[in-house]
């Protein structure tokens, strides 16, 4: 059957801000109240093709706009090997400014470097236990053998 032109309207404009009674407002405008937008949008975000619509868009949306965690860790692989630029601003006296391209610092350098090393668990926090272990006795029972 499809989605009414409205229908898509409506979960296009969902998709901006995920604002249900913002974009039915938007795609219906003879509807001025927000709490007649709210639930009219609710019952359309339970509409089989509109969800699927906009779990479609949803996940297009995330392919191609979201970090990956490969992609997270190559990047601060690169920044604590110094391999990438970032673009500062110079003052080069008299009012003159100019843009340079330059390596991490130290700092920030560093800062990748623990990052990628608690993403790996490189770390390990020494835990002290000053607590009572409740009361554990040995007793050696064991008989000694008969040398006689």
């Amino acid at each position: 059957m499809g989605m009414t032109e409205k229908q898509k309207r409506f979960a296009d404009e969902y998709l901006i801000d995920l604002n249900g009674t913002r974009a039915y407002k938007v795609a219906y405008p003879s509807v001025k109240k927000d709490q007649v937008a709210a639930t009219a949008a609710g019952r359309l975000l339970r509409n089989v093709e509109v969800k699927t619509y906009i779990d479609e868009q949803l996940e297009k949306i995330h392919n191609e706009k979201t970090a990956d965690a490969q992609e997270v860790m190559e990047y601060l692989t690169a920044v604590m090997r110094g391999e990438t630029e970032s673009s500062v601003l110079s003052l080069c006296g008299d009012g003159c400014q100019e843009i340079l391209e330059k390596p991490p610092d130290e700092k920030e350098r560093l800062k990748a470097a623990e990052l990628l090393g608690k993403r790996y668990s490189l770390f390990t926090d020494k835990i002290e236990h000053g607590g009572d272990i409740g009361g554990v006795v040995i007793v050696n029972d064991i008989p000694k053998p008969d040398t006689g």
